[in-house]
């Protein structure tokens, strides 16, 4: 009977996965295999095939570099043996059954929060029972890493590198504790700090964090995946890691790193409307188009939908996501779906209260209303705000923005700006897009200025060369 209701468990496991992929399991169960098991045995049952951790570790280091970090390896193994087979035995065997590697499998890329935690539970510490705040972090810590590093080692960053971004240790920490802030106590209470750190927390605690924060199934499905190298071709029902990280286009071979690091541009990607999230094009650096407000705007209006990030002197990392065409004129502009946010010292989104509609502004050589860029609050009390006196701004967000909820967010209230990028998201407007000579405003962009403030009109907008695209960036 034992055998039977083992077999049953085992064919709904592999039942979830289609012959393709199951083959693509059993390949890769092989291959591990393959180094244990006595060979010699006639008895069948005693070449039953098992995967030990020196296997696992034997696969990952038969490559020069490898795909995934120790630790991630040793909490996968961790994860499959975790898993009670009915009628096996008890007391915990080093070695992984078929049985378990596909319900592992399974669990973790088919299941519901409910089927992944008792196996997250053994990843984070082997022993179960509730866990400290601590471990978790470290666990949490782990996997963006794991992340970071098999994306990077399969080279699927899709034109963005660890060359050409922010170095990605402090954006670990960020993203984690950020994830780790959606930790709630049954009262509803969120220890914060070294409070969170030694707080205890239980199965169901665990249970609901996995379920409201979606980051930590789809970063396993893609260590899973990738590190391991299984199912990762193959056409997928979920698609929650196609837009992952979006393809970059217009840093390439530049010579410059973006502000932005790996974690954040995840982050904050998978805070952008839909449609919005498969690409990111680079139109403005201060570093490669030099500090000027009149190239600022050159370069931003009438591209579509935008992030801009701004680094002070202080080295504080913040920015916003306009969803509409910035556009130069005296009135608030953009919708509810535009947010700011901060990606260092922490890493957060801030999104609209409802409050106001003082989305985003934009105005440039005018005497009588505020020239400059900003986002949410009022004039002279904005959430993010640069002043057309390029190289100054304020965030005057005491004790928040009106609009967006959000905190101060540069070190002082009134900051001097140190670097600054624009990057549009999703696919460019066909106005963007139409050939046509370089408009005298992109040569000239005091021109453009005087042209304002005489109150002409910008009949020229619209022929303006496309941006060029690194077509060879993936």
């Amino acid at each position: 009977k034992m055998g039977n209701a083992e077999s049953n468990a085992y064919q709904n496991h592999l039942s979830r996965f289609l012959p393709e992929e199951q083959s693509d399991i059993d390949g890769l169960f092989n291959t591990l295999s393959g180094s244990s098991g006595s060979a010699g045995a006639k008895n069948a049952k005693a070449a039953k095939k098992t995967v030990t951790l020196a296997a696992l570790q034997a696969r990952q280091s038969a490559h020069t570099r490898e795909p995934l970090p120790e630790p991630m390896t040793v909490r996968l193994y961790n994860g499959m043996k975790s898993i009670d087979l009915p009628g096996k035995s008890s007391g915990p065997s080093e070695q992984i059954a078929k049985e378990q590697f596909v319900i592992f499998m399974s669990n973790l890329l088919k299941g519901n929060a409910d089927e992944k935690i008792s196996i997250i539970m053994r990843m984070i510490a082997k022993t179960g029972g509730p866990l400290k705040g601590k471990q978790i972090q470290e666990f949490t810590e782990d996997l963006i890493t794991s992340v970071v590093h098999v994306l990077s080692y399969r080279k699927e960053l899709k034109g963005w590198s660890l060359e050409n971004t922010r170095d990605s240790s402090s954006g670990v920490k960020a993203l984690a504790s950020e994830l780790l802030s959606e930790l709630k106590l049954p009262d509803g209470t969120k220890p914060v700090g070294s409070q969170l750190l030694e707080t205890n927390f239980d199965q169901s605690v665990i249970e609901d964090w996995v379920y409201r924060v979606p980051q930590i199934s789809v970063f396993l499905s893609v260590v899973i995946r990738q590190g391991l190298h299984v199912l990762h071709s193959l056409p997928d029902q979920t698609n929650d890691i196609l837009n992952l990280v979006p393809h970059c286009k217009g840093i390439k071979g530049r010579g410059v790193a973006s502000l932005f690091d790996i974690p954040a541009i995840i982050y904050i990607n998978s805070h952008l409307p839909a449609e919005l999230q498969h690409k990111w094009q680079l139109l403005f650096s201060s570093r490669l188009h030099g500090e000027s407000f009149s190239q600022l705007c050159a370069h931003i209006v009438n591209k579509g939908p935008c992030i801009v990030i701004l680094r002070d002197v202080d080295g504080f990392l913040f920015g916003g996501f306009a969803s509409h065409s910035w556009e130069v004129k005296p009135q608030f502009q953009g919708d509810n779906r535009c947010f700011l946010f901060s990606v260092f010292p922490t890493l957060a989104v801030y999104t609209y209260t409802g409050y106001n509609d003082h989305y985003m502004y934009l105005n440039h050589g005018q005497q009588t209303m505020p020239n400059g860029l900003g986002m949410g609050g009022q004039h002279g009390y904005f959430g993010l705000w640069i002043d057309s006196d390029y190289g100054k701004g304020h965030s005057k967000a005491k004790p928040r923005c009106t609009t967006y909820n959000s905190p101060q967010l540069s070190a002082k209230e009134d900051f001097t700006l140190d670097a600054m990028e624009v990057w549009a998201v999703g696919d460019a407007p066909e106005s963007a897009g139409r050939k046509g000579q370089k408009s005298i405003l992109d040569v000239d962009p005091q021109a453009q200025a005087l042209l304002e403030m005489a109150g002409k009109s910008r009949q020229s907008e619209g022929l303006r060369e496309p941006i060029e695209e690194d077509e060879d960036d993936d």
